[in-house]
């Protein structure tokens, strides 16, 4: 069975599945426990600000996902591959397909938020009140915006590092070692969510302490370019408005078509021959398939 370009080894990945789930498993461990390094095992002091607490985690996080990218390397012997391209292709990082990587899931996911978008485009146009000055206010505030996003820590942690990081570890590294271990796609698309819930269920922990009540503190908590546009546009959305007195039920029907629109095209707009022209015959994109 032929291989896609460029993704052949010098003899096939051995790797059970136990191993893969344990490798998988011992990521999201590892992901959150070395959060907590700087004050548990390096005996920092506690920080004395939010910047220089979240400035630790950054950090940590990037120590996290270094770890696991050579962990996974190795035990796919991704050192066999021929090039630095091939190599980075096996983590789904490839040039090709840009345009398709970005649009389409960004798409595909903001549909449902069409509820949100007509809420918040609803407040928008009722606080307008029109002119010269209204455009020039809009522009300040834009200017302004940006200028306080550029320099807040919150920001950097929810729409860049967070999204990288976690979908470079959970996405980029355990999907080709799931696959590998010998499971379906079908398998991997409930597993992949389930190691993602574990790295967060110390944030969990940390509301239900600090005075949440269970199913709040569940609530809260319950949120490779594809998925890291699709991450940082729904860290940047929340969750989504299902209903809003103020648009009279427009937002309402907008998240039910949206909603019915986005499970209509999932199925479509995920397919694998869109984003990658090397599909031969492999149903895991990589080529692992083809390595059995």
């Amino acid at each position: 069975m032929a291989t896609p370009a460029g993704l052949l080894l010098a003899s096939p990945p051995v790797i059970s599945g136990v191993a893969a789930m344990a490798a998988c498993a011992a990521m999201a461990v590892f992901y959150v426990a070395v959060l907590y390094a700087p004050t548990v095992i390096l005996r920092f002091p506690p920080p004395t600000s939010l910047r220089t607490f979240l400035h630790r985690r950054f950090a940590c996080a990037a120590v996290a996902s270094a770890a696991s990218v050579l962990a996974t390397a190795s035990l796919l012997r991704v050192w066999s591959l021929s090039d630095f391209a091939d190599m980075f292709a096996v983590f789904g990082i490839r040039k090709d397909h840009l345009i398709q990587a970005v649009a389409i899931p960004l798409l595909l996911t903001s549909l449902v938020y069409a509820g949100s978008f007509v809420a918040r485009v609803w407040l928008l146009v009722s606080s307008w009140g029109g002119g010269d000055e209204v455009e020039i206010g809009c522009a300040q505030r834009l200017a302004q915006w940006i200028q306080a996003a550029v320099a807040d820590v919150m920001v950097w942690r929810n729409y860049v590092v967070a999204p990288f990081t976690e979908e470079l570890v959970f996405r980029a590294c355990m999907i080709p070692l799931l696959l590998c271990g010998g499971f379906k796609m079908s398998t991997i698309i409930f597993l992949s969510p389930i190691f993602f819930s574990l790295a967060h269920l110390n944030h969990f922990f940390e509301l239900h302490q600090q005075g949440c009540n269970f199913m709040r503190a569940l609530l809260i908590v319950g949120n490779l370019l594809c998925p890291i546009i699709a991450h940082v546009f729904c860290n940047m959305m929340g969750l989504p408005v299902f209903s809003s007195p103020r648009t009279k039920g427009a937002a309402l029907v907008a998240f039910l078509a949206g909603s019915i629109a986005f499970f209509w095209l999932l199925f479509p707009a995920t397919s694998p021959e869109l984003y990658n022209s090397s599909f031969d015959r492999c149903s895991c994109w990589h080529g692992f398939c083809n390595w059995k």
